[in-house]
């Protein structure tokens, strides 16, 4: 049997437990409806993990190629911007 690996927002939905404050879960609920609280949880979990990724990958390069130039983080960003809005996904999280 092969396991099967996914990346950042995709595969089947699992239920996972989840705590918290009871405030954030009513300002959830208030700006999404009860129905839509797991999917506003997922999205802003993929976006954390997302921007995590990038975090990695930006400090393993300065590491081994110094410091980004401005000019450079610009271009990065709408570099990432076109590919991963075109293939409508996100590289896994390491």
């Amino acid at each position: 049997m092969s396991e099967t690996t996914y990346s950042i927002g995709e595969g089947p939905a699992t239920r996972v437990s989840l705590s918290l404050p009871e405030g954030t879960a009513e300002a959830i609920r208030a700006r999404v409806g009860k129905r839509e609280f797991s999917a506003f949880i997922a999205a802003a979990v993929e976006r954390e993990l997302r921007g995590q990724v990038l975090d990695e990958y930006l400090a393993d390069h300065e590491s081994r190629m110094g410091p980004v130039s401005e000019q450079a983080r610009q271009r990065a960003r709408q570099v990432f911007d076109e590919v991963f809005v075109e293939e409508d996904q996100w590289p896994a999280a390491s």
